[in-house]
């Protein structure tokens, strides 16, 4: 049984709600789809915003789609110091209590109170998958990713079990960055 899953980056970008849409890019205005990401139903959108901070602002970051009930907004940990937020590690959609940060687009501006995390490294997997492999929603493995001169062994890695989902493990990239992990690498999941 091949415990192999493919290891993602994904880079900053964040999800709105219809609301801060409109008010970011105007009355009635809709996500302009520019490719599908591996995750079914997901895009990247042509539109970008700039994210303000404390002490800087992150220009032109990407909005994926579609909306979302809440605004989040992915920063890895060495973007939200540079820009003087605070993005504590979550899974997707555990805001509460999260990182505040301005959003710039050109027709408005939105202050989120909370939204802002750096997303806790996970895979997203079918439950044929996890049948397969004999892995359950919520299990946190570790995953060893081989690299030229940088192999490493990612831990805390939690295994999100839907059939809406593909087969992707997901880290942003700090992590690319700390594994040399390029395009199309496979990782191991050790349980």
């Amino acid at each position: 049984m091949s415990m192999e899953v493919l290891v993602e980056t994904s880079a900053r970008h964040l999800h709105v709600t219809q609301e801060h849409l409109e008010i970011l890019f105007g009355k009635g205005y809709e996500l302009t789809k520019k490719k599908d990401l591996s995750q079914p139903g997901q895009f990247a959108c042509e539109e970008r915003v700039d994210v303000v901070g404390a002490k800087k602002t992150l220009p032109g970051v990407s909005i994926l789609g579609p909306v979302r009930p809440e605004t989040q907004v992915e920063l890895s940990l060495t973007d939200a110091r540079s820009i003087g937020v605070s993005a504590p590690v979550r899974e997707s959609g555990d805001i509460a209590g999260s990182g505040a940060c301005k959003l710039v687009g050109p027709c408005g501006e939105v202050e989120i109170a909370e939204g802002v995390i750096a997303a806790k490294r996970h895979i997203h997997m079918t439950t044929d998958d996890a049948a397969r492999m004999g892995l359950v929603d919520k299990q946190v493995v570790s995953v060893k990713v081989p690299s030229n001169g940088r192999a490493l062994v990612f831990g805390d890695v939690v295994v999100r079990v839907s059939d809406k989902y593909a087969l992707a493990m997901h880290i942003d990239t700090d992590e690319s960055n700390a594994g040399g992990v390029a395009p199309g690498t496979m990782g191991e999941i050790i349980k």
